[in-house]
């Protein structure tokens, strides 16, 4: 962006104390991220980010938002006063959207936001000026700085929308008014907070609360919650999945160590993607449906999935210090996402003699039915198709106990939370060179130690 702090004003409702004339040519919330020509935007979190001002002025911030009544106003560059920080840079975000008028696509879901975001820009940037949410920031302050920080000659803006609470969305929705939406799936990530897989469904739907009249809703159509609530959504409407009454949907498929292919209904094209597993196969449907919505052939889209890179610690390989394939999946993690990703590792193929290893970490904010969804977890495992698991946490202690009468003893390993080096030393002692291993968790479980040892 480039602005004036006499155009930054205007569009807060806010006053210049200093030169209105100073062009502001990025915006941040981290005083060690500012550079010279920075508006500083002092945030209220654990810290107050009022107290890190010097910090961003040494950085080469030429200008604050500032909370009225806040001590210790700076004079050294200039000031906008405001109410609220916060909502100014949603506000000043929404003023800058509107100036430059991109396309905008918002991706929501339980799991496999992130991973549609990468694979729907990759997919558009064969033909339009892209612009995407970095890493995984989607929340009220990463939309309105993903927004800050596009070009001004973006056509697309892709949006990843996350969510904990209800209000969420909607609050996201109203920011951007999108022209396109999806919604990758529903599982139970955030029950603590919504009560029940009903109540994320509501909670996701929010994204469609300001979808354009003109708009398209792309999403699961193998889910029955979102098939109920989209019938009232007047848009129109596209759906991917495994069920022939999808819109798009997937004829064949085939996952291998390091990519799945699939073909689908009505195209001879074949799809590969560089990352295994059906759910990734889904995510990568939706990202079509996105492209055809654009214009793109089936050609350009399948050139283009084959070659996008994921979001670091998103289902990638690394190399063992003895020889063996890691699967780390470690950025975040519910029951649906892990089910998933314990299929899609026991279909690899091993050598004979060798095994599949499976690491998992706690999985965070499942509230009141967090010891059950652990436990319940033990359907999915197989000592016949994963031969040993490892695991780590408080709340995994129920599904060591889900899987003490299907394992032998010498197969199933429990550690607590504070035992993480005598788990790093057991899983070094262990691995063979030509196992496969999955590290699976939540990332308050910093499984992402363990990778780094075995490395």
């Amino acid at each position: 962006m480039k602005m004036q702090l006499a155009e930054i004003a205007k569009a807060i409702n806010s006053t210049c104390e200093g030169d209105e004339q100073t062009v502001i040519t990025s915006v941040a919330f981290d005083s060690r991220k500012i550079t010279d020509g920075g508006l500083f935007v002092p945030l209220m979190g654990e810290r107050d980010g009022h107290d890190f001002i010097d910090s961003a002025i040494a950085n080469g911030a030429c200008a604050t938002l500032w909370q009225k009544g806040h001590a210790d106003k700076p004079t050294a560059i200039a000031v906008l006063e405001v109410d609220d920080p916060l909502l100014s840079m949603q506000k000043l975000a929404q003023y800058y959207l509107n100036k430059v008028n991109p396309t905008v696509v918002g991706i929501t879901g339980s799991n496999g936001k992130t991973t549609t975001k990468d694979m729907t820009a990759a997919v558009l940037a064969k033909r339009f000026n892209v612009h995407k949410t970095d890493a995984n920031f989607n929340n009220e302050i990463g939309v309105p700085m993903t927004i800050l920080e596009m070009k001004p000659n973006t056509e697309i803006l892709v949006l990843e929308m996350g969510m904990d609470h209800a209000g969420q969305l909607h609050h996201l929705s109203e920011l951007t008014h999108p022209d396109v939406t999806v919604i990758t799936m529903i599982g139970e990530a955030h029950i603590e907070f919504l009560g029940s897989r009903e109540g994320i469904a509501d909670a996701k739907m929010e994204i469609t609360d300001f979808l354009r009249e003109d708009g398209e809703l792309i999403y699961n159509g193998d889910e029955p919650l979102l098939r109920e609530r989209s019938a009232k959504i007047n848009q129109a409407k596209v759906t991917f999945g495994f069920a022939k009454d999808d819109t798009v949907y997937a004829t064949g498929f085939r996952s291998y160590k390091h990519h799945a292919t699939f073909t689908i209904n009505g195209s001879q094209k074949q799809f590969s993607i560089p990352m295994i597993g059906k759910h990734n196969v889904s995510n990568a449907m939706s990202a079509l449906c996105v492209g055809r919505h654009f214009g793109e052939s089936d050609e350009e889209i399948a050139a283009a999935l084959a070659n996008f890179t994921p979001t670091a610690n998103r289902m990638e390989w690394e190399k063992g210090d003895v020889g063996e394939d890691i699967m780390s999946d470690i950025y975040n993690s519910n029951p649906t996402a892990v089910r998933a990703v314990l299929t899609s590792f026991g279909q690899i193929q091993v050598p004979e003699g060798s095994r599949r290893i499976a690491v998992l970490g706690d999985m965070l904010e499942l509230g009141k039915r967090s010891a059950s969804l652990h436990a319940d977890l033990a359907d999915s495992l197989d000592p016949q198709v994963i031969n040993e698991v490892y695991l780590f946490g408080a709340e995994m202690n129920n599904l060591a106990a889900a899987l003490k009468s299907k394992y032998a003893p010498e197969n199933l390993h429990y550690y607590k939370e504070d035992q993480m080096p005598q788990m790093i030393v057991a899983l070094k002692n262990d691995i063979k060179p030509h196992d496969i291993v999955v590290l699976k968790g939540s990332h308050g479980m910093h499984l992402e130690k363990v990778l780094e040892r075995l490395r």
